[in-house]
C-alpha cells in the first residue's frame, strides 16, 4: 500500500510526480522513481540521539520525506543540516524549512560543500544518496568523510535497494551492519548502519 502524506492524496501524487520528473532528468543522482516512504523515513530518523545536543546531518534529502521525519522526531530546525545536490529540491526545502541549514552541494566533497561554518561534530547522519550508482571507491570515500564528522560509535544510516551493503566491508575504517528491511517502500529497501568504533 502506498503511503499518502498528511497533505492529502493530491499532494502525495504531486510530490511523487515531481520526484519521477527529477529521476528522468538525472537518474544517476536521484536514483529512484518514487520518494522515500514515511515508514522508512521514521525508521531512519530513529538513529538520532536528541539528548546529545548535537546537530544532525542529512545527505540527499530529495523531496524532504526523511527531513520531515527528523523534525517530527523532535530535532529543532536549527540543528538540522541538509545537503542536497539538486537545485530544485534544495530550493523547495529552503522554502519549507527556513530555519534549517539547507545547503546545495556535492555530498562526495562533504567538507567543502558544508563550508567553514559547519559544526565540528554531528550526532548522526542520515543518507538518501543512491550510492549504488557510483563507483565503490567513491562510496567508501563518502562513508569515511561522514564518519570523520561523527563522534566515535555514532551512526551513518543508509538505505539501499540491493541485497548487500552498498559500501562493502573491509575497505576502510568503518564497520557496517544491516539493521532491517522496509517493505512499505517503493521498492522495498534494506537499511544499513556504518560506524567507526
Amino acid at each position: 500500500m502506498t503511503h499518502v502524506p498528511a497533505g492529502g492524496k493530491g499532494s502525495g501524487f504531486r510530490e511523487g510526480f515531481g520526484f519521477l520528473k527529477a529521476w528522468l532528468r538525472q537518474p544517476k543522482s536521484v536514483g529512484s522513481v518514487w520518494p522515500t516512504s514515511a515508514p522508512m523515513a521514521r525508521r531512519m530518523a530513529g538513529v538520532i540521539d536528541l539528548s546529545s545536543g548535537l546537530p544532525v546531518l542529512e545527505v540527499g534529502p530529495g523531496t524532504g520525506t526523511i527531513t520531515k521525519a527528523i523534525l517530527d522526531a523532535g530535532l529543532p530546525h536549527d540543528r538540522l543540516w541538509a545537503l542536497e545536490y539538486s537545485h530544485e529540491f534544495a530550493a523547495r526545502l529552503k522554502a519549507k524549512h527556513p530555519k534549517a541549514h539547507v545547503i546545495e552541494g556535492d555530498a562526495f566533497e562533504l567538507a567543502r560543500s558544508l563550508g567553514a561554518g559547519r559544526p565540528k561534530l554531528f550526532d548522526s547522519a542520515i543518507s538518501g544518496l543512491p550510492l549504488l550508482n557510483f563507483p565503490v571507491a567513491v562510496r567508501v570515500s563518502f562513508v569515511e568523510q561522514v564518519l570523520d564528522l561523527l563522534p566515535q560509535g555514532r551512526p551513518l544510516i543508509q538505505f539501499s535497494y540491493g541485497p548487500k551493503s552498498p559500501v562493502p566491508p573491509g575497505l576502510g575504517r568503518y564497520k557496517v551492519r544491516r539493521v532491517g528491511m522496509v517493505l512499505r517502500n517503493i521498492p522495498p529497501a534494506q537499511l544499513w548502519v556504518f560506524t567507526r568504533e
